[in-house]
């Protein structure tokens, strides 16, 4: 019973905080916290009165070291992937060396704790403790930017912005872009449909590698769709997520289009841009566009990993206390050694 005392509380959070602000973080924190505390609390209660809530809470147990070592394996082979299709940047080596990790660092926690002793405990007990807290920290991220990117947000917007991803070596829009493009269109549409009549911004500068700029490609590209040239704002110098909305933002205000805007990304992207318009007090909100599914993986990790940085305050609150203890005790075992 106080399991599902403990999800009722974080389903409550979850309501105030997501009506708050959808953006926020901390809902995917409240959101994933509550469905798991319920789902144990529900086999808790009924395991008293049924074998079968017995036995699929015993399965549960088993199913999180199983399904640690698919999780390695399944990104080992998405890693594999992605240097065969995408290339071998580090963007895209990402879901390889963190399938590398999953099966690494419990075997050099099991090493330092032979060959240390109390001194190596220390350190396994560190790794394992960071550990835990990005796997659930990316478990959060990933359920809330599916949830998020899927909400009804309830706006009517003055302006629908599309953020820009690259463009193919001749100058027109790579297949990432047009679904965002295909997503902002069917916004808009839509919007037109129920009498509100948002202004498209296709936002993105010219890259080093690129010939013409990413507004430019975009424009084109809704322009063949059917979009008449008064619905079109092009917003060609940002080269960032956080330009993307800040230019067209100005943009937007120097055309006199006031009102709440709609950005459209990659479902992966949704979570940091929603959080970034937060930061940068933009009243926006976001929908994402799907991706090509092998991509996903080293998407959600990338975002992920740049959160992190973004937030990295957090990170250091909440485990800062725990290095410092870890420390402690590493010095003294040393001085006593040293004695």
């Amino acid at each position: 019973m106080f399991l599902l005392l403990v999800a009722v509380v974080f389903a409550l959070c979850f309501a105030v905080s997501r009506r708050r602000d959808p953006r926020m973080l901390r809902n995917g924190v409240f959101l994933t916290a509550a469905v798991v505390f319920g789902v144990l609390g529900v086999l808790s209660v009924a395991a008293d009165r049924s074998v079968v809530a017995l036995l699929a809470l015993g399965l549960l147990a088993l199913a999180l070291p199983i399904s640690v070592v698919v999780f390695g394996v399944a990104l080992i082979a998405n890693g594999v992937t992605m240097l065969r299709k995408e290339g071998r940047s580090l963007g895209n080596q990402l879901s390889l060396i963190v399938g590398v990790l999953v099966f690494a660092l419990p075997v050099v926690a099991v090493l330092v704790t032979v060959w240390f002793g109390i001194v190596g405990l220390s350190v396994a007990a560190l790794i394992a403790l960071a550990s835990a807290y990005a796997s659930a920290a990316f478990v959060s991220f990933a359920v809330y930017s599916v949830v998020y990117g899927r909400m009804r947000h309830g706006v009517a917007p003055t302006a629908v912005v599309v953020h820009g991803a690259g463009l193919r070596p001749d100058g027109t829009v790579t297949p990432l872009l047009r679904g965002r493009l295909d997503r902002a269109l069917g916004v808009y549409r839509s919007e037109a449909a129920r009498g509100n009549r948002p202004v498209l911004v296709p936002s993105g500068g010219k890259g080093a590698d690129e010939v013409r700029s990413e507004a430019a490609a975009m424009g084109e590209y809704l322009a063949a769709q059917g979009v008449p040239a008064e619905d079109l704002l092009l917003e060609d110098r940002s080269t960032t997520t956080r330009e993307n909305i800040e230019r067209s933002a100005v943009l937007l205000r120097d055309a006199d289009r006031h009102g709440p805007l709609l950005l459209v990304t990659s479902d992966y992207h949704v979570l940091r841009t929603a959080s970034l318009a937060r930061r940068l007090g933009v009243d926006a909100q976001v929908v994402g566009a799907r991706t090509a599914r092998y991509y996903v993986p080293s998407a959600f990790l990338r975002e992920f990993v740049a959160l992190l940085v973004e937030n990295r305050w957090v990170t250091v609150v909440l485990l800062g206390p725990f290095v410092v203890i870890a420390a402690a005790v590493v010095v003294g075992q040393l001085t006593d050694l040293l004695r």
